[in-house]
């Protein structure tokens, strides 16, 4: 007598989604898409339409009457624009280099085992996550004992470590990098210095690019450390000056009768050059964002499945 195989029903993925709740998921994702675009879009249209176009009819979603006027007076006429994106530019690069030299090598000895003081260095990082030492006591190390007032360093230094950074890169390692890779080093006569560099940073790149991204974005954003440590103009950062140079706008129409025949008031910058700064400010960070996005989700994905 011979047996007929048994025929079963294959086993349902779990995890698999119907078709019609995958269509429902994009057009649900592609809205959300759409409504955060949509600001940025209408900012951008804003900033190339003429100024008395905008007065009259509004923000559109396309210009009534297109022009680059505000672009011309801020990069001709506003040079010192020109001059805070050069600063910008500086201390975002050499600060987002310092900050990832300073927690890769903070990190490092604390995702090591066999390190002795890890404890101790854990619950220093993790004190001034809790507790500041406030204003004053910042103020007085940043003038008084580093001396980085009125210097390019004012710009990124005091915004260079942060203990977070340090707790995120060394999960990441002590994740990412097996305690056996390191130890087959040492056996093969490989130093500390030698691993951290050939071994450790290689495996650690989603890592460091998250830290990269979180540090880029906070000192190109930043502005408190040149209204607290700068005084000099030719050393202001674009944060700092556009925020100036609307309080300079805001006060001249605030004392406009005052003013009759001092200044054009009709000449002056107004809602599309504000819109022109705005892009100019974000339109770096944006475009920079896609060439970091697969790190920065590894990155911050860290420990959530343990396995």
């Amino acid at each position: 007598m011979k047996l007929l195989p048994i025929k079963t029903k294959p086993a349902r993925d779990m995890l698999a989604i119907s078709p019609a709740t995958n269509l429902a998921l994009n057009i649900l994702m592609l809205i959300c898409v759409a409504l955060t675009l949509a600001p940025f879009y209408v900012i951008v249209i804003a900033s190339v339409t003429s100024e008395a176009s905008l007065i009259q009819n509004g923000y559109r979603l396309w210009p009534e009457e297109f022009s680059l006027s505000a672009y011309t007076y801020l990069f001709t006429e506003g040079s010192i624009i020109l001059i805070a994106y050069k600063n910008t530019i500086i201390s975002t690069l050499a600060g987002t280099v310092l900050t990832l030299v300073l927690v890769m090598l903070y990190a490092y000895p604390l995702s090591r085992n066999n390190f002795r003081f890890s404890t101790f260095f854990t619950f220093f990082a993790f004190f001034t996550m809790l507790f500041g030492g406030g204003l004053v006591s910042y103020y007085m190390v940043m003038r008084q004992i580093l001396h980085i007032q009125n210097t390019m360093w004012a710009l990124f230094l005091p915004s260079s470590f942060s203990a977070f950074w340090v707790f995120v890169l060394r999960t990441y390692i002590k994740t990412n990098v097996p305690e056996e890779l390191i130890e087959a080093a040492r056996i093969d006569g490989a130093s500390e210095w030698r691993t951290l560099f050939q071994i450790v940073i290689p495996l650690s790149v989603p890592g460091l690019a998250t830290v990269a991204l979180f540090s880029a974005i906070g000192i190109w954003n930043n502005f408190f450390n040149v209204l607290l440590l700068v005084d000099k103009v030719e050393l202001y950062n674009l944060q700092y000056t556009i925020y100036s140079t609307l309080n300079n706008i805001r006060f001249l129409l605030q004392n406009a009768d005052k003013m009759q025949g001092l200044v054009n008031l009709s000449e002056l910058p107004t809602q599309t050059f504000r819109m022109a700064m705005a892009v100019v400010t974000i339109g770096p960070i944006v475009l920079a964002y896609p060439f970091f996005q697969r790190y920065f989700i590894r990155g911050l994905t860290i420990g959530a499945i343990k396995g």
